[in-house]
């Protein structure tokens, strides 16, 4: 079994989250942390026993024993350092978002081509099992065709301008941040929409705080969607079936539901250790053993799709985003 070392670009809480469960694979060696600051990237190379630490990005890339890199930046900075890391010919896991727009998106794709580099986002949750299992029950159950699609994700959050969440700069609001994981919902189960309406509220620093999405679809399914930090809510998913209803919380460890002919049945799942972030950690390396350049199960074309969609959300919406737009 090869051994990859592994580099942290960007050391908040999602940064934290990751290295904890890369802390715990075999085959991934927990080499550098890299901040804009020496000193915080030494406190998380020591807390998660990193080999190294680094004080730049750059110092960071130009490591050779590096060879795959997780981003872990704001938004706004995605695109930037992942072009950083593809000219140095790192394997980039780069987080959620993707970037701020699809053009950034595009050119993410063609610098890993013209490098021959790896290249996927860190969408996790379509490797982790609650996912897989639904996925399972689609395949295997005669519930007909999906007609509806009703995703949430919301939690009350105290409003701070200067925190990311709220900032304009950093690709603040919930859309990117927390809306993508319904949109995300509706585009593996429906498609891309033929129509969209919302319906937006904003915060004082201009930031989008909470966005109801209407997807509408050719063969007549439609897709309810809302995101927000400003009220409290279960993050579940319901997919309504002609013949049944599947419902799941996207990510505890309760039961997947299992509606039909007014009976509820509920579907255990294997969970695994931790929240998940290992699956999707796992998943890049077994692409690195093959010698790929993007992965089968989230392919680069998919992310662009998303990231179109995300586009045209913002445009009902009135969404801009200042240097990226």
């Amino acid at each position: 079994m090869k051994t990859y070392n592994w580099a942290i670009l960007g050391c908040g809480n999602i940064a934290e989250k990751f290295a904890t469960e890369l802390k715990g694979l075999p085959n991934a060696n927990l080499y550098g942390a890299a901040s804009r600051s020496l000193e915080n990237a030494q406190n998380f190379a020591n807390k998660f026993e990193f080999e190294k630490s680094f004080g730049s990005y750059q110092e960071m890339v130009e490591d050779p024993n590096v060879d795959v890199v997780y981003i872990a930046t704001p938004h706004n900075f995605h695109f930037e350092h992942t072009l950083l890391c593809l000219k140095h010919k790192k394997a980039v896991l780069c987080e959620k978002a993707f970037a701020i727009n699809a053009n950034e998106v595009e050119q993410m794709i063609a610098a890993s081509k013209e490098n021959n580099t790896f290249l996927m986002e860190a969408f996790w949750v379509i490797f982790r099992p609650k996912y897989l299992k639904v996925k399972e029950i689609i395949a295997s159950e005669n519930l007909g065709k999906l007609k509806f699609v009703k995703s949430d994700f919301m939690f009350n959050g105290e409003f701070n301008p200067k925190n990311r969440l709220y900032n304009i700069d950093l690709g603040g609001g919930s859309l990117l941040d927390i809306g993508i994981y319904s949109i995300f919902t509706a585009l593996m189960f429906l498609g891309s929409p033929d129509e969209i309406k919302t319906i937006p509220h904003f915060s004082p620093t201009g930031s989008e705080e909470s966005i109801s999405m209407l997807f509408g679809y050719k063969n007549g399914a439609t897709a309810v969607l809302t995101s927000s930090f400003d009220s409290e809510y279960k993050n579940e998913s319901e997919l309504c079936f002609e013949h049944g209803i599947i419902k799941y919380d996207r990510f505890s460890k309760d039961p997947i539901l299992l509606i039909k002919n007014e009976k509820i049945v509920e579907i255990p799942f294997e969970n695994g250790p931790n929240l998940g972030y290992q699956f999707e950690a796992i998943h890049v390396m077994e692409c690195l053993d093959k010698n790929l350049k993007e992965s089968p199960v989230l392919p680069l074309s998919l992310s662009l799709e998303l990231m179109n969609i995300l586009d045209n959300v913002r445009k009902d919406t009135g969404i801009v985003f200042p240097n990226h737009d």
